[in-house]
């Protein structure tokens, strides 16, 4: 039980470097699949990323460049982990304080400094807990880290309801979009249990199958554009409240699949929310305006 929601959990493995090595290569490809494009610098280039943030001036383009430099460490991190765990298979002994495990922590340090950097995806905000997680996974035994885990997806369950309960708050008493709540619960109910599953996991097949033919249903649900103009106090935008849904199912989308909240996201959500249901209207996502 966390945050007051019954969360699926899975067996710690042993508390090796060969477990924490699986572990921090995992956290790496789901950091770089969540976060913006061409981040993914291979930890050869290094130096080089460096030094481009370091001359870079022009603000933009330094945060750019700053976000690649996080993946040059974090990649740099995990070749650092993967030649110590073959060394340790070879029987040497891999104390904590050796040179090269400093090493390591330091670019995951450095990595989750200039995660500040880096934006999701959707172009919104950034996620810190994907750019902690690795560093945590390296630093903390890893009885630690799965608890650590599980409260954030205690977390990420908590917002799920909250946005959808928003959405069927702001559309289910205009008349337009009446039949919204059945798709919306649907979606939320197949994306908190999507969050709380491993991809590992046996079920995944069907559990990821049936949340994207939920956030399918959602889209294609045969709304009604002209239904019940007059009886409001005045005509809300049709199209405005298409967007919004769909800029609502994304974001649960999003958080989902990352199995970490997007407070920021979420909070700018709810607002826009608000104000289509007091005006009629809904101002886009900064993230989907004209570049």
């Amino acid at each position: 039980m966390y945050d007051g929601y019954w969360i699926k959990t899975y067996p710690v493995p042993a508390d090796t470097l060969e477990a924490k090595k699986k572990l921090i290569e995992a956290l790496t490809r789901r950091l770089f699949n969540h976060t913006e494009h061409g981040l993914n610098i291979p930890g050869t280039r290094l130096n080089e990323a460096r030094e481009s943030y370091e001359k870079e001036t022009d603000p933009a383009r330094r945060r750019v460049k700053g976000a690649m430099l996080a993946g040059a460490l974090f990649n740099r991190a995990a070749d650092i982990f993967r030649k110590l765990v073959e060394l340790q298979a070879c029987g040497i002994e891999i104390l904590s304080d050796n040179p090269l495990m400093r090493e390591c922590g330091k670019c995951l340090l450095d990595a989750m400094e200039l995660g500040r950097c880096v934006l999701h995806r959707s172009g919104e905000e950034g996620i810190d807990e994907l750019w902690g997680e690795p560093f945590r996974a390296f630093s903390i035994p890893l009885e630690d880290f799965y608890e650590s885990r599980y409260i954030k997806i205690g977390q990420v369950l908590r917002d799920i309801d909250k946005i959808s309960r928003v959405m069927i708050d702001t559309f289910s008493g205009i008349p337009a979009f009446a039949e919204i709540e059945g798709p919306v619960l649907d979606l939320a109910t197949a994306a908190k249990i999507k969050t709380e599953t491993l991809r590992t996991d046996t079920d995944i097949f069907d559990v990821w199958a049936r949340m994207v033919t939920a956030g399918e249903r959602l889209a294609h649900i045969e709304w009604h554009a002209s239904q019940g103009a007059n009886t409001l106090p005045f005509t809300y935008n049709f199209h405005d409240g298409l967007q919004l849904i769909r800029q609502g199912r994304d974001l649960i989308f999003y958080i989902s699949r990352a199995r970490t909240a997007m407070p920021k996201s979420t909070r700018e959500y709810i607002e826009r929310c608000a104000n289509y249901l007091a005006t009629g209207r809904a101002p886009l996502a900064s993230s989907y305006l004209p570049a």
